[in-house]
């Protein structure tokens, strides 16, 4: 056990990141476990199960208990698993629709307007002298 007081708090501040990032890793663990047996079993619920997965795998990456590529890369398996499956990937299943073509070209948004920059009054400035040379 340390004996400074500043290495004592260190050990506390320490075991409740640990706490803490174990919960994360659990969490994301639980949730990945839970998309893999949905896949397998043909379960109706793993697009919601993907869904967590892949909000567990971005937690884990805000809080810093996993690398963001290593975040990414586990993301693009768990896709490309959930679509071999059959899953919907992106989002509730519905496929993005097309921009329609309108007869109308779409209207330009005007400029918006700057501020005007406030005026501040300002002190007259003294006058140079003017030297000549002789």
């Amino acid at each position: 056990m340390p004996i400074i007081k500043s290495a004592r708090k260190r050990v506390r501040v320490a075991r409740k990141a640990t706490t803490r990032n174990v919960k994360t890793k659990r969490n994301l663990k639980t949730a990945v476990k839970s998309l893999t047996a949905a896949i397998k079993g043909k379960d109706k619920k793993a697009a919601e199960a993907f869904q967590k997965a892949q909000s567990a795998i971005d937690q884990a990456t805000k809080k810093n208990v996993i690398h963001k590529n290593k975040a990414a890369r586990k993301k693009s398996q768990l896709a490309k698993a959930a679509k071999a499956a059959g899953v919907p990937v992106n989002g509730a299943g519905a496929k993005k629709a097309a921009p329609k073509a309108s007869a109308k070209p779409a209207a330009k948004k005007a400029p918006a307007k700057k501020a005007a920059p406030k005026k501040t009054a300002a002190k007259p400035k003294a006058a140079a002298k003017k030297t000549t040379k002789k």
